[in-house]
């Protein structure tokens, strides 16, 4: 877009797949883009979903377990993945008990990071590479920097391997259904929270790594968004949302970071092809 609209580069794609009632989808079907999808962008939070599913990956084959000990005293991994460990935002003491508060923290996925490359033996970037961005073909997609945040925000990639990403946690094959069930459910139910860029909601529902819709309101998702939505947006200008009830993921990157743009676009945008979607569906 020109300067005059809301961004200078942006891309953004859609993916259809059979609505399961209870469980994953199936049969994702083709890709529908605008844009440059092949155009590297910053992932900035985006990153989490992708943290998240190594750690999946790991629970899965052993190296971690969900309830073990992890992070500040009475802390787990489920902890952590779920912004419920009493961690604040950065690298620093809890700044509440574990289970008692929904705080969104990047400290957290660091880490569930540094808790891997000990548990598995190697870096980080080496297991998340391995394990999933390998394994879902995502080949332009990389970790930029060391250090810090890395785990929480570091992915920078094109638009192919967002969506990419989005398939599995749509369709999962690293994972699972039983475990996906798990991380796309409310864990840690009742706890209130902010939701950063939009503010307090009481609930504020998280999974494992990904933010269930639920009844917040307003939301950067869209209205006709069902409430078991989840996914996550990143202020880089990046989203990636799954709609289990109406087998349908988008996600989008952008140059220009989160803003008022951003939670007034994208909602819209969710309902306009929420619409399209159902309409297609039903003919």
């Amino acid at each position: 877009m020109s300067r005059s609209g809301a961004v200078d580069a942006a891309a953004v794609g859609v993916v259809p797949f059979l609505a399961a009632p209870h469980g994953p989808g199936a049969a994702p079907g083709p890709v529908q883009t605008v844009g440059d999808e092949r155009r590297s962008f910053s992932w900035a939070s985006v990153t989490k979903p992708a943290t998240a599913l190594a750690v999946l990956v790991a629970v899965e084959e052993g190296t971690l377990g969900l309830d073990e000990p992890a992070g500040p005293p009475g802390a787990t991994v489920r902890h952590l993945l779920a912004h419920a460990s009493g961690l604040g935002p950065e690298p620093g003491p809890p700044v509440v008990a574990p289970g008692l508060r929904r705080v969104y923290s990047n400290a957290a996925f660091e880490v569930l990071a540094d808790q891997i490359a000990v548990r598995a033996g190697m870096p980080f970037a080496e297991y998340l590479g391995l394990g999933v961005l390998a394994p879902l073909d995502m080949a332009g997609t990389v970790l930029e920097g060391t250090g810090q945040g890395v785990a929480a925000a570091g992915l920078a990639g094109p638009l192919v391997d967002l969506l990419a990403l989005g398939r599995e946690w749509a369709v999962p094959t690293l994972i699972s259904a039983e475990t996906w069930r798990e991380a796309t459910s409310v864990q840690f139910p009742g706890l209130s929270g902010i939701l950063p860029g939009f503010g307090p909601y009481d609930p504020c529902d998280w999974g494992l790594g990904v933010e269930v819709r639920g009844s917040k309101q307003p939301h950067w998702t869209g209205r006709t968004n069902a409430a078991r939505t989840f996914g996550h947006f990143g202020r880089s200008g990046s989203f990636l949302w799954v709609d289990p009830a109406a087998g349908l993921l988008c996600a989008g990157l952008a140059d220009r970071p989160f803003g008022v743009w951003s939670a007034n676009a994208w909602p819209a945008l969710a309902d306009a092809l929420l619409v399209e979607h159902l309409r297609k569906v039903q003919v």
